[in-house]
């Protein structure tokens, strides 16, 4: 039995050398390796696979200077930590200029399908929301790591058709939550998880990972800092329908407080005090995350 005190939530353990899975489309040539991870809720060691082509996709040249932040995101044990296969239909929420993007398209190009749920530029909206949706449009016209990416538009509220309903094995949002809770508050967030389960697939999952504000800090109080406690993500999402199947401490940053004079933003890569502080914050990195796996039963 494995002592509370050993873990802070869930830990991905080391790759486990002698395992070896096919990918869920059973060809012989897509060999993966395994990854064992613990979940917290039961004790039990949850294998999921870590496809050779995560960790191709992450090595990509073409991503060029957004593979400058893998050291603070770790995509190839974050996508690998869900579970993420080649033929899987899968929805990226807010995907925003396309940093995971480019990742996870050229993974799922030639047998699966990447739905990008971008932003929904209804009257009034930002401006900035209809120029991101454009240039996000321009490269899946015109950039080769975007080819194929079938383009939705998502709002928390206005807009829920991220894919066609019941069809996505897995949906993704890389630090978004605290958006649509800065936004809306409960029923912000609370619709936002009700799209993605109607878009998932029974036995689906949606893995989150959010700026993670610590237990004892009050949530409403903070409501403009960027962060989120865990406890409220895992809430809302069960609200939804979701169960917890494990969680992660892959983008734990022990470094971070989530006490911030300009809250997350004032950490990398935004570093939004400007040279006030300047080397402690690039010190501490970016923002302690919390990883999130679940499942809709």
């Amino acid at each position: 039995m494995i002592k509370s005190n050993l873990l802070k939530t869930v830990s991905v353990l080391a790759l486990t050398a002698g395992l070896a899975a096919c990918s869920g489309n059973g060809d012989s040539n897509s060999a993966s390796k395994a990854e064992s991870v613990l979940n917290e809720k039961t004790g039990n060691v949850v294998v999921s696979a870590s496809n050779e082509a995560i960790k191709a996709a992450v090595k990509n040249p073409l991503r060029g200077e957004a593979s400058k932040r893998d050291m603070y995101r770790h995509p190839a044990e974050t996508l690998a930590f869900f579970g993420l296969q080649p033929n899987m239909t899968v929805v990226e929420i807010l995907p925003g200029g396309g940093w995971y993007t480019s990742i996870l398209n050229p993974i799922l190009s030639a047998k699966g399908q990447l739905y990008a749920a971008h932003f929904h530029p209804y009257e009034g909206a930002p401006g900035y929301y209809a120029r991101s949706l454009a240039g996000f449009k321009e490269k899946v016209a015109n950039d080769p790591l975007y080819k194929g990416i079938e383009v939705t538009e998502f709002h928390h509220i206005k807009a829920h058709d991220i894919a066609p309903e019941g069809s996505a094995d897995m949906v993704l949002t890389f630090r978004n939550v605290h958006n649509w809770y800065m936004g809306d508050g409960d029923e912000g967030v609370e619709q936002a998880f009700a799209a993605f389960y109607k878009a998932l697939k029974k036995g689906g999952v949606l893995g989150v990972v959010e700026h993670r504000m610590p237990e004892s800090q009050d949530q409403a109080a903070n409501k403009n800092s960027g962060y989120m406690k865990q406890s409220y993500v895992i809430a809302a999402a069960e609200k939804a329908g979701f169960v917890l199947e494990a969680s992660s401490e892959v983008n734990a940053n022990a470094k971070d407080t989530a006490n911030h004079p300009k809250g997350v933003w004032t950490l990398p890569p935004r570093l939004a005090n400007g040279d006030v502080d300047r080397e402690k914050y690039v010190a501490i990195g970016e923002s302690d995350r919390m990883t999130l796996k679940f499942v809709k039963k």
